[in-house]
């Protein structure tokens, strides 16, 4: 299986404008995210998608490879599927991994890959994180007060999804029926094929009622295979603000770096 790690990113982000070339620790945030892609065993080809001239230089100036996209993709799938239309040879798998996601292990990338080679007929592939006891505690305590980031889902016993909401699910009415909470992470393999399909979907209610577009799979019967990961005691932290990218410094410097300087996962 070809597989191709795409990597959208924009430069007139509403609330960050510029971030992908933002300074994290002496590298830029979209060259960081551009080697954990690079790091995760199975992945033939790292691509950034991008509609702004300063982003493709910047990458094509520390070796990697950039295309550009249209302006008006509305959203990071649609700047991946535009991506994956002009590549000269389509890869098998794409993986939609985040301009932002400077904290994913590349071993979150492999879990999702090794997934897609043992399902074949699994159309997309997204993976999720346990929560222990303090970490659900911390996001029950953050939507409590009114915070919108953090995505939860349920799945089957086989791994299908049932369910993503950026509400708490399930809702725990008793602690002992024991199901735990998963924050999903928004990292999505798609076979091809698949990726073509939810294009051609286009929006749906839940979709646009939840403000997540994983929904718009579920809502037209189309499966997503959860797979569990371990994040081994690292910390996770979406970037937002200027001051989230200082933070991610800070748990850099206290998680150590995710790739050494050989570009090889730690």
């Amino acid at each position: 299986m070809k597989t191709a790690v795409v990597i959208p990113a924009r430069y007139g982000s509403t609330r960050f404008p510029g971030k992908p070339l933002e300074d994290v620790a002496g590298r830029s945030l979209i060259r960081r995210v551009h080697e954990i892609a690079a790091a995760a065993e199975g992945v033939d080809r790292v691509i950034v998608a991008t509609d702004d001239e300063r982003i493709r230089d910047h990458v094509l100036a520390f070796g990697g490879e950039a295309v550009m996209t249209p302006e008006g993709c509305r959203n990071g799938t649609e700047r991946v599927h535009a991506a994956a239309l002009g590549l000269d040879e389509p890869p098998d798998a794409l993986i939609n991994l985040q301009g932002d996601a400077v904290l994913t292990p590349p071993w979150v990338i492999e879990a999702v890959i090794r997934e897609m080679e043992r399902s074949p007929n699994a159309p997309i592939v997204t993976p999720a994180a346990r929560l222990d006891e303090g970490s659900l505690q911390l996001l029950q305590e953050a939507k409590a007060a009114g915070e919108v980031g953090g995505t939860t889902v349920t799945f089957d016993r086989a791994g299908n999804a049932l369910y993503f909401s950026k509400a708490m699910i399930p809702f725990i009415r008793d602690a002992a029926g024991g199901a735990p909470t998963f924050r999903h992470i928004g990292l999505y393999g798609y076979r091809r094929e698949a990726l073509e399909r939810f294009i051609a979907m286009g929006p749906s209610p839940l979709e646009l009622t939840e403000g997540l577009e994983q929904l718009r799979a579920l809502e037209n019967g189309m499966g997503i295979r959860v797979v569990e990961v371990d994040y081994r005691g690292r910390r996770h932290l979406a970037i937002d603000s200027p001051e989230d990218l200082r933070r991610v410094e800070q748990l850099l410097a206290e998680d150590g770096e995710l790739i050494d300087e050989q570009g090889r996962a730690r």
